[in-house]
């Protein structure tokens, strides 16, 4: 007996719930993303293929922009509540702690740092700002009291390590380098690192090829 021959019916599937799961996804995504801001001090880094990485905290960067202006950043507020405290005694000034610790970065002479700390972060842009003296034509190497500063603040703090990192625009001339050196020598710190732009090692130079030397000894 032959089987009966049930009708063959198009396969329908009903998008409508994966149309409005994939909207929603699309615009938590959209909502909850946070865009990188506008950094106060642009600089340019030299590429490199060094493979180190850069460490995250007990930070001291000092920074120098295209135009030769120095800056200085520290990531710990413990830290930066000791320097206040320091300042205040050798400077014969009243600076606001709170605001002090808050600053990213400082870039100004002693003499103005107190008008520094009152302007708004928004307007806190290296451009508009003269840095931390450091041209011995025109008077004191000031980042040397500054990182004399910092060093007697992390003596102070009970074996904090500290790590310094230096980040230099491209376009940045010797001079400020080189005070920048001067002013780390005359406190004792001989150790810092390069902030650069990694980039992979060039295939076929000697750096590309010692790593497959390397194995084929193994």
């Amino acid at each position: 007996m032959s089987r009966a021959k049930l009708p063959r019916k198009s396969t329908n599937i009903d998008m409508t719930a994966m149309c409005d799961v994939a909207f929603l996804l699309l615009s938590f995504f959209i909502l909850t993303t946070k865009f990188k801001p506008a950094e106060a001090i642009t600089v340019t880094t030299p590429s490199s293929v060094a493979s180190k990485v850069a460490p995250d905290k007990d930070i001291v960067l000092i920074t120098i922009d295209k135009n030769g202006k120095v800056f200085l950043g520290l990531d710990d507020e413990d830290i930066k509540g000791a320097m206040v405290d320091i300042i205040n005694k050798q400077k014969n000034i009243s600076l606001d702690a709170n605001a002090f610790k808050k600053a990213e970065f400082y870039g100004t002479p002693f003499s103005q740092l107190p008008q520094f700390l009152k302007i708004p972060k928004e307007d806190l842009k290296g451009d508009a700002l003269p840095g931390i003296p450091v041209d011995s034509t025109k008077g004191p190497n000031e980042l040397i009291e500054w990182m004399g500063i910092v060093h007697t603040a992390y003596e102070n703090s009970g074996g904090k390590k500290i790590n310094i990192l230096l980040k230099g625009d491209n376009d940045s001339k010797y001079p400020s380098f080189d005070a920048v050196i001067k002013a780390l020598k005359k406190n004792d710190f001989l150790k810092f690192q390069m902030v650069t732009n990694p980039e992979a090692v060039p295939i076929g130079s000697d750096l590309y090829k010692q790593p497959r030397e390397d194995e084929g000894k193994k």
